[in-house]
This record gives C-alpha cells, sequence and structure tokens, in this order.
C-alpha cells in the first residue's frame, strides 16, 4: 500500500485529525523517494604525487616469507602492496590503465626489485585490479598520504 493511500485512508477514518493537502503530501513523498534513490559517493581524495609505470604482484611464496621489511605480516589478499622509497603506512590509489579498476593499499614493503616496476601489489590485489594472470599491468599510483611507520629490524 502507498503511503498516499495509508493517509487517504486515516483522512477518511478521522484517524488524523489534520490531513491537509495530500497532493502536496504525495509532491513531498515523491521528492524524499527521489532523494533516498540517488547513490551518494564518496569525494576522491587528492592525491599528492601521481605518477605512471608497470606494476607487478607478489606473494608469500615470492616474498620469500610472511613478514615485510616494515615489520608486518604479508597476506596475499591484503590491500598493501611493495614500493621501493616510499615511507611505510603511506597510502596510494593504484589504477590499472588497460580496465580503469582501482584499489586504495597501504605501502608495507620495498620493491620491486626488477627495473622499470613501480609498485609490487599483493597477489589478491592483482586479482581484484584485473591483472593477475598476465603479471604486470600499467598503472597510475597517486600517493594520497605518505607514512610514518618506523622500519623495525629483526
Amino acid at each position: 500500500m502507498s503511503i498516499n493511500r495509508l493517509l487517504s485512508l486515516l483522512c477518511s477514518f478521522g484517524i488524523l485529525t489534520s490531513c491537509g493537502d495530500l497532493d502536496a503530501t504525495k509532491k513531498e513523498t515523491s521528492k524524499l523517494a527521489k532523494i533516498a534513490s540517488k547513490k551518494f559517493e564518496k569525494p576522491k581524495e587528492t592525491a599528492l604525487q601521481t605518477y605512471n609505470g608497470t606494476a607487478s604482484w607478489y606473494s608469500i611464496q615470492t616474498n620469500s616469507g610472511r613478514t615485510t621489511a616494515s615489520g608486518r605480516l604479508l597476506s596475499n589478499g591484503a590491500y598493501t602492496a611493495a614500493h621501493k622509497t616510499l615511507p611505510f603506512g603511506s597510502r596510494v590509489r593504484v589504477t590499472s590503465l588497460s580496465n580503469g579498476k582501482s584499489e586504495i593499499l597501504r605501502i608495507t614493503d620495498r620493491g620491486p626489485y626488477v627495473k622499470g616496476r613501480i609498485i609490487d601489489v599483493t597477489i589478491g590485489s592483482a586479482k581484484r585490479l584485473g591483472f593477475y594472470s598476465r603479471g604486470l599491468t600499467k598503472v597510475k599510483v597517486e600517493v594520497l598520504s605518505r607514512g610514518n611507520w618506523k622500519y623495525r629490524h629483526h
């Protein structure tokens, strides 16, 4: 039953004492429905720095264990990445230039150590970004914040 039909019934039975203009109520209900149906998107964060290059992926097997250079445990599905110079804890948005998919990742490791590559993402991120099977992809990396984690010696 629509809200307008319900209001009409309540008015006709005297349950509502002030029925007012039902057409005005219909208009307000319609406006509220339009507002509620819109998807509100969080505004994109402004990048401190942006650059393009080649990304690769790594995993527990290719990292020779589970501990990253920051001392954090590596998880194959984590939203983390390795970068040569960004401070640990930095947040970056990595966007695949082949399909437009993007993820926000945290820098917890060092690498990649292959010439021409700018970032290594976890195998899970590579799957979500759509380049796992290829191994490499062209990406845009946007630095959203610079971290301040200290390096932990083992």
